[in-house]
C-alpha cells in the first residue's frame, strides 16, 4: 500500500469525525431544547467507579485505534523522509523506521494493557460496592438511611466513603475493598481472609489493605458530622470484603466482615442511639453532599 493511502485514510477518519460531531452540535443547537428540570440525583452504589468504567468504554476506541494507527503513521513519516536521503543512507532510514515501528507498537500495546486492567480493576470494584449495597438495602425498613458514595475533601486530595448508614443504632462509615481470589500459600485456605487486629492475612500474604483509608474516612465523617450538626458522633468503621470469608480474631476499633454480615454488624456492634430528629439531620447533611449526578 503506497504511503499516501495511509494518510488519506487517517485523513478520512478525522474529516468523518469532525463532520459527525459538528451536525450533532448544530442538530441540537437548532433545536434549542432543554431538559424539564436541572436534575440532580443522589450518589448511587460506586459512582465513582461506575464513572470511570463509562469514562473507559467511551475512550475505548481512541485507545485500540491510536494503538494500532499510531506506529504506523511513525513509521510512514520516518519512510517518507528516508525516501529523500542519499541512495546509500536509504537503508539505514528503512533500519530506523523499523526500530521505531518496533518500539512504538510496544509502548502503544503496554498503555493499552494498563488501560484494560485498570477498566477491569474499576468494574469489579463497582460491582462490589453493588453487593454491599443490596446487602444494606433491606436496614431501610428498620429506620436506617443509606448514603453511597459520599464525596469528601481531604488535605492533599479529595476522596470517597463508599457507604454511609444512618440509623437508631449510630453512624457506620463502610470501605469496601474487592480482590481477586487466587491461588494461596500451603495451609491457607484460598477464600478465607483472616482479621488480628492490626492487618489482614490473605491466603498469599499479609497487609493493611483499606485499614488506614478506613480510619481516615471514619475521622473525617466524625468531624464532618460535628461541623455540620453540633452532634458527638463517633461513626463505625467497617471494611467490607465481599465474596470473602472473613475471620476476625480480634474485634477492636473497626470491623473486618463479609457483605453479608454487615446489616447484623451495624446494628448490633457498639450501638450509639439516636433520635430519629437527629438521623434527620445528619441525613440532610449528607443528602446534600451526595445530590450532585446529572448524567
Amino acid at each position: 500500500m503506497p504511503l499516501w493511502g495511509f494518510y488519506a485514510f487517517d485523513a478520512y477518519i478525522i474529516i468523518f469525525m469532525v463532520i459527525t460531531g459538528i451536525i450533532f452540535w448544530w442538530s441540537i443547537a437548532r433545536k434549542k431544547e432543554r431538559p424539564p428540570e436541572k436534575f440532580k440525583l443522589l450518589r448511587g452504589p460506586g459512582e465513582t467507579q461506575r464513572r470511570r468504567v463509562q469514562k473507559a468504554d467511551e475512550n475505548l476506541f481512541s485507545y485500540f485505534y491510536g494503538g494500532a494507527f499510531v506506529p504506523l503513521v511513525i513509521v510512514s513519516l520516518v519512510l517518507l523522509l528516508a525516501t529523500q536521503l542519499p541512495k546509500g543512507l536509504v537503508l539505514v532510514g528503512a533500519a530506523v523506521a523499523a526500530v521505531l515501528f518496533f518500539v512504538s507498537t510496544v509502548c502503544a500495546i503496554v498503555v493499552l494493557l494498563r488501560f484494560l486492567n485498570r477498566r477491569r480493576n474499576d468494574l469489579l470494584s463497582y460491582l462490589g460496592e453493588r453487593a454491599v449495597a443490596e446487602y444494606l438495602e433491606p436496614l431501610r425498613q428498620n429506620g436506617f438511611r443509606i448514603f453511597h458514595d459520599v464525596p469528601c475533601e481531604g488535605r492533599k486530595t479529595n476522596f470517597n466513603i463508599d457507604h454511609v448508614v444512618v440509623g437508631p443504632t449510630g453512624v457506620a462509615a463502610i470501605e469496601v475493598k474487592t480482590r481477586r481470589k487466587k491461588k494461596g500459600r500451603p495451609g491457607f485456605e484460598e477464600h478465607v481472609v483472616t482479621h488480628d487486629g492490626q492487618r489482614l492475612i490473605w491466603p498469599w500474604g499479609e497487609d493493611r489493605c483499606g485499614i488506614d483509608q478506613l480510619m481516615a474516612e471514619s475521622d473525617w465523617l466524625r468531624k464532618f458530622i460535628y461541623g455540620r450538626t453540633g452532634l458527638h458522633v463517633d461513626p463505625k468503621p467497617i471494611l467490607a470484603l465481599p465474596g470473602w470469608w472473613v475471620t476476625e480474631r480480634v474485634a477492636g476499633a473497626f470491623r473486618v466482615s463479609s457483605h453479608k454480615l454487615l446489616p447484623a454488624i451495624i446494628r448490633d456492634w457498639k450501638p450509639q442511639p439516636l433520635t430519629p430528629e437527629q438521623i434527620d439531620l445528619i441525613s440532610r447533611q449528607l443528602d446534600e453532599r451526595c445530590r450532585d449526578v446529572e448524567d
